[in-house]
């Protein structure tokens, strides 16, 4: 399939459900880049980072949900060509919502197939995942005839819906429409794990528990290979999908390539995932695992946080609550050998990767290093409770009359026991209280010079850390 750039691009309408995400923002931005005549995004966000450059872009930005068909409509109408990439619970806290995964993946899939069919729109790409036939079985050089992993045996909701969503997808290949006859045609890219500037889901969560020092240990053996792919990659894959399903062009009548069809993309090198992150990890002055855990160790303690997250689902909304450090299907992603060939899409949708992983990495790093220097820098979790526990075990002895402790009068005991009397006890609080004040307003005043907008959080982190968090804005001041 030799086409041009443009082709099927200049002169239509595309609508990008969830657009003004990762992905989705970038796949705007290249159909405007090629001609698009208008550019639509359906999104439910509506503080999205990507949305100003995607409206002086001159994107439309639509705040709209899919599981709304109301807003699917407001959307389509008038489209010759839309992405599905709208999506939930593709990580962490979301994929124990299994109430909210279905209703956007599966219904709101539904919503999106109808009103294509009552538009007459023509060409529909879904953005599926691997995980519509990997379920934590070894996979070496996979190609698009392996069967479904069976529905009801994925160990999260996220996987079955999407795989569900992306059956529907396919069977309706080749369907007419209620408007003037029009055929709509469909095909489903499967993407490997995403990277990139600015990626909003696998990489912060990972560099997260990296900073708080919970990231501690490799999972499953060193000769584990799986796929992933730079934003790019993906963003090219979908466009020529998008081409593959045209039934119009000279010479090429009949049924589209890719009509009805899947297709595995990556960058096309497996990788293990632990040492494909390594450089990134020291590239930002921390310490990359060293450890190794078996996988079925892995998944006692993924399940382990998959029960308690559970038990607390009517908190998952709120922001408070932290992020699971492991559930059982990301344990199968970087744990277990799964990778695919893109024969297929490299054959029928003359598809190659446009970056390597080295580029790819290498744009990923600076960013990460760039958005490094804008934070604040603190220090690993076992810091924040040894300061929080210390100081609190401290003031409570020196102020908190006897018995008013409680069950917790074993603390000022302890306090007794270290420092041998209450009057050292209070010497000692105070001291330690004025000290962390003195240097949370050292910390302010440096801040203002180094990294001004974030001074006040300087301010009330150095308050609660002391030293430990005034030495990392001094190291900032000195580079």
């Amino acid at each position: 399939m030799h086409l041009s750039e443009n082709e099927g691009i200049e002169g239509n309408t595309f609508v990008v459900t969830g657009g003004s995400g990762f992905v989705g923002s970038s796949l705007c931005l290249e159909l405007v880049r090629r001609g698009a005549r208008e550019v639509r995004s359906l999104d439910l966000r509506a503080n999205s980072p990507w949305i100003p450059r995607l409206r002086d872009r001159g994107v439309i930005c639509i705040s709209g949900d899919v599981s709304k068909k109301e807003d699917v409509e407001k959307a389509f109408r008038g489209a010759n060509c839309v992405f599905h990439l709208a999506s939930y619970g593709m990580s962490g806290k979301e994929m124990l919502q299994a109430a909210r995964i279905d209703e956007v993946n599966i219904n709101g899939t539904c919503h999106v197939l109808d009103v294509c069919f009552e538009f007459g729109v023509q060409r529909l790409v879904y953005m599926s995942t691997y995980n519509v036939v990997f379920g934590g079985n070894e996979i070496v050089n996979g190609n698009e005839l392996l069967n479904y992993f069976p529905v009801d045996a994925h160990v999260d909701p996220y996987s079955r819906s999407k795989s569900l969503a992306e059956q529907l997808v396919l069977k309706s290949n080749c369907r007419r429409s209620k408007k003037g006859g029009r055929t709509l045609y469909t095909c489903a890219i499967r993407s490997a794990a995403i990277y990139g500037p600015g990626e909003e889901r696998h990489l912060p969560r990972i560099l997260s528990l990296v900073k708080s020092g919970l990231f501690r240990f490799k999972i499953g053996e060193e000769t584990v290979r799986t796929d992933w792919v730079y934003v790019d990659n993906l963003v090219l894959a979908l466009i020529l999908a998008s081409m593959g399903l045209l039934d119009d062009l000279p010479g090429k009548k009949g049924i589209p390539i890719a009509s009805g069809q899947p297709y595995f993309i990556s960058d096309g090198i497996p990788v293990n995932t632990f040492e494909f992150l390594h450089p990134l990890i020291l590239s930002l002055g921390y310490d990359s695992p060293s450890r190794k855990i078996k996988v079925s160790h892995a998944l006692m303690l993924a399940r382990f946080f998959f029960a308690v997250y559970s038990l607390l689902y009517p908190c998952l909304q709120h922001s408070w609550l932290p992020q699971p450090m492991l559930l059982p299907a990301e344990v199968h992603k970087v744990g277990v050998t799964h990778y695919f060939s893109i024969l297929k899409a490299r054959q029928e949708l003359d598809y190659e990767p446009l970056v390597s992983p080295r580029q790819g990495m290498a744009e990923t790093i600076a960013y990460w290093q760039e958005m490094k220097r804008r934070t604040v820098n603190s220090p690993p979790i076992y810091v924040w409770l040894f300061c929080i526990i210390g100081m609190l075990i401290v003031i409570c002895s020196a102020v908190v009359p006897y018995p008013y402790l409680g069950p917790f009068e074993c603390v000022r005991t302890l306090s007794l026991f270290v420092f041998r009397s209450l009057l050292v006890v209070r010497l000692v609080a105070t001291v330690a209280s004025s000290v962390h004040i003195l240097e949370a307003g050292y910390a302010w005043y440096l801040a203002r010079g180094v990294d001004p907008p974030n001074a006040k959080r300087w301010f009330w982190q150095t308050l609660v850390l002391g030293f430990f968090s005034l030495r990392y804005l001094l190291k900032k001041r000195v580079n």
